[in-house]
């Protein structure tokens, strides 16, 4: 018995000393990484199921990302462009819209050129 212990023992410490598997970190996930279809989430009861909440702006200048609007999903592959769904369970984003500009992760102003499409962080 003895010496299956310590026959155990040497074997276990071999595989002990390897080297251990490197931590998997996820990439900052940034509100520049939305794009694609986006449901935007108005009724504060379900603020909770949103990854962000966004204030829509009037003006371009205190905007932190110009979005334009696609009216086709296939198209809306790239930063700061974004289908609108009409249904929560065929987006791949839900933001929640707020009022109040403190209380946002950060701002939105819709443009009509998709080459004016960018995100300021």
């Amino acid at each position: 018995m003895y010496t299956i212990f310590v026959i155990w023992l040497t074997i276990s410490s071999l595989f002990s000393n390897a080297a251990p598997a490197p931590a998997v970190t996820k990439p900052a996930q940034g509100y520049c990484n939305i794009y694609g279809s986006v449901y935007l989430e108005r009724d504060p009861k379900y603020k909770n199921t949103a990854s962000y909440t966004v204030f829509l702006n009037e003006d371009e200048a205190f905007a932190n990302m110009v979005v334009y609007r696609e009216s086709n999903k296939l198209f809306a592959d790239g930063t700061a462009t974004w289908y609108i769904t009409p249904k929560k369970a065929f987006a791949d984003h839900i933001l929640f819209v707020t009022d109040n500009r403190n209380l946002a992760d950060f701002g939105v102003y819709f443009t009509d050129a998709r080459s004016f499409a960018a995100c300021r962080e």
